[in-house]
């Protein structure tokens, strides 16, 4: 079986949760037997070889700018995988899926799937023309892919609603930690920091994260601890400039940039609490692991984080930074043997409902399901094509 997946900015996922999910999903199913191909922008990452952990890496041409990177790549990347032969196209992302209508016309045997991470026209980076774009990419999962995939049951009633579309649920993942040596003395050297001596956010910065939100509520605060913002922006300069004079030159915060390996390992090890303060979520990776490390966890309480997240942390009014603030304040002064407790079930919980392997044997059972029954011939599929897009 030969699957492309397209949509992601490339691998080795150094961030973002569409990646690390591809890469995860991608590499289990290579060592299944599958045959992988896995489309890349050259921007994205300077790997340069044309095989990654058994999968195909192909690079394909993109417009990098903010409107036209994921649309152009995924047309050259389509193109690529349509003339390649693939028996699978699986989009990610309702943008990319934009295009999914190609292969249902141009090759009518070829099964289209779309995984719908997030209902990415209520991010705050895109414009009124972007967000109506994405609205149409909504649409057009729905309507030309032959199975979706929803990362969370929030997105698959979404779905449902609006779209009267049926949506199977198959979640993002984590894998078990598996301890490293010397993560205390990692933390210490790269960032002048201590076991239990910071608050930790992992994720990108962009508006819709709510990093404005908690860098208010904790210069507020009368703390000793800092607070530590790991990740990088992404089109979003003003935003990230933004960011740095909310601090107003407070010391206790300190922005690591983009990390990855020992060193995010170490910042979510030794973490006093990590915070999720997001307006808007698929299912977020970062949320999950943060879980997998057995860290407190004070998350908004958006449906997607309530959904993850279950009685096995804290919450706080999405989009307010006044109750960020006293949530804060309250977990800062709990005994750490109360916050502990409770991580710890939450970690045993998160590794039973939200495991990678699981994710990829039901996402290969879907493939094979799918392409045991092949789509129709071309008349067929070009009809019902134009037959839904009235």
């Amino acid at each position: 079986m030969r699957v492309a997946m397209i949509g992601q900015k490339g691998l080795p996922a150094a961030y973002g949760g569409v990646e690390r999910h591809v890469e995860e999903l991608s590499t289990r199913l290579a060592k299944r037997g599958i045959e992988v191909t896995v489309y890349n922008r050259r921007w994205f990452s300077d790997y340069q070889k044309k095989t990654f952990q058994g999968i195909r890496v192909v690079t394909t041409p993109t417009l990098h700018t903010k409107h036209f990177d994921t649309i152009t790549h995924t047309l050259t990347s389509t193109i690529h995988a349509l003339i390649t032969h693939h028996d699978i196209i699986h989009f990610h992302g309702v943008g990319p899926s934009l295009l999914s209508w190609i292969p249902r016309i141009f090759s009518p045997h070829t099964v289209v799937i779309t995984t719908f991470h997030c209902i990415d026209r209520k991010h705050k980076k895109w414009g009124g023309f972007a967000r109506i774009m994405l609205r149409l990419g909504e649409w057009s999962t729905c309507r030309f892919a032959h199975k979706i995939i929803a990362v969370s049951k929030t997105i698959a009633a979404y779905a449902l609603a609006v779209y009267d579309c049926t949506a199977i649920y198959i979640p993002n993942g984590i894998n078990p930690v598996k301890p490293i040596t010397n993560s205390e003395q990692i933390i210490q050297n790269q960032f002048g920091l201590t076991h239990n001596n910071y608050v930790a956010v992992v994720t990108r910065l962009i508006p819709h994260k709510g990093i404005h939100h908690l860098i208010t509520a904790f210069t507020g605060l009368n703390t000793k601890k800092k607070l530590v913002i790991v990740g990088g922006g992404h089109f979003t300069d003003l935003y990230v400039k933004r960011l740095h004079e909310l601090t107003h030159g407070d010391k206790r915060i300190i922005f690591t940039g983009f990390q990855s390996g020992a060193a995010l390992h170490a910042l979510y090890e030794h973490a006093a609490l990590v915070v999720q303060p997001s307006e808007l979520e698929g299912l977020s990776i970062s949320l999950l692991e943060a879980m997998n490390y057995g860290r407190p966890l004070l998350a908004s309480d958006i449906d997607e984080n309530r959904e993850a997240l279950s009685d096995y942390g804290w919450y706080f009014k999405s989009g307010n930074s006044a109750d960020l603030a006293r949530q804060l304040k309250k977990l800062l002064a709990t005994p750490r043997i109360t916050l502990e407790r409770r991580a710890k079930i939450g970690q045993v919980y998160v590794n039973n409902l939200f495991n990678w392997d699981t994710i990829t044997s039901d996402t290969l059972h879907l493939y094979e399901k799918l392409v045991a029954v092949k789509p129709g011939k071309k008349r067929r599929a070009v009809a019902a094509a134009f037959r839904l897009a009235k």
